[in-house]
């Protein structure tokens, strides 16, 4: 099962693309539909039957991986803050499921660039502990051990200077308080120092839209572990979902965890 669709859902907007799981690309070209100003369950869910009646051709009854901004626990969503407040606390896996008619694996968003990028990307093929960061709005967090994932990691929430770490590094606030990069890699040094002291991973990979400009902070870090940036940029969310209900479909026992 080579082609398999990832959905990859945000806050401003809804994509979705068949994802060749050979290459690791997308097999045609995604199609993007902005997310419904009253985002509820039921109102997503409609614009995901709008996704996958345009590729069914490509994907047939294949399960279909669909990422969220929030941690995903067993399938439910426990909070939310970029959607409606209904999503917080739903079975989401069996509410798509019933209203898709087709088996769904769900994935947190930052988890799914982890493994895209494990597996196609910047870390690919990487046979110790990664650790992807996503600098946006806040700090995402992905870990990745010899390409197993563990999920729902918030290390964008660790402890510095008394306060959440993405409240005072994420690429937001130094637009915010109009930081250079030379002054935010400041906040970034001791950011992933303190990631480097309590976990010692092998790689660090760097992802969010500001790892384009890479080179202006990049080269002012200075950690033990290697640190690159991210490669498949605005892909790594549908590839990775579609890695997920792949990876669900191999792995039926590992993945089947009590609610």
């Amino acid at each position: 099962m080579s082609i398999i669709l990832g959905i990859d859902v945000g806050g401003s907007g809804i994509k979705g693309a068949p994802v060749d799981l050979t290459a690791g690309e997308w097999a045609v070209d995604r199609v993007r539909i902005p997310t419904p100003k009253k985002s509820t369950p039921q109102n997503v869910a409609a614009v995901m039957a709008e996704i996958i009646d345009e590729f069914k051709d490509h994907v047939g009854d294949n399960p279909v991986g669909i990422t969220f901004p929030a941690p995903i626990v067993h399938g439910r969503i426990p909070f939310i803050a970029n959607l409606d407040q209904e999503w917080a606390g739903l079975e989401a896996d069996k509410y798509l499921e019933d209203k898709l008619g087709r088996k769904i694996t769900l994935v947190n968003d930052a988890d799914a660039a982890g493994l895209a990028e494990v597996h196609f990307g910047a870390a690919k093929g990487h046979p110790g502990l990664v650790v992807m960061t996503t600098l946006g709005t806040g700090i995402g967090t992905a870990i990745i051990y010899r390409g197993v994932l563990v999920p729902n990691a918030e290390l964008g929430h660790i402890e510095m200077n008394g306060k959440d770490a993405e409240k005072q590094a994420a690429s937001s606030i130094k637009d915010k308080e109009g930081l250079s990069y030379k002054q935010w890699a400041k906040r970034l040094q001791q950011y992933y120092s303190t990631l480097e002291m309590l976990l010692s991973p092998d790689l660090f990979v760097v992802g969010g839209g500001v790892s384009r400009d890479w080179d202006e902070f990049g080269p002012l870090l200075e950690l033990n572990t290697e640190i690159i940036p991210a490669t498949l940029r605005n892909r790594a969310g549908i590839i990775g979902a579609a890695i997920a209900a792949q990876d669900a479909i191999e792995n039926p026992d590992m993945l089947a965890q009590p609610h």
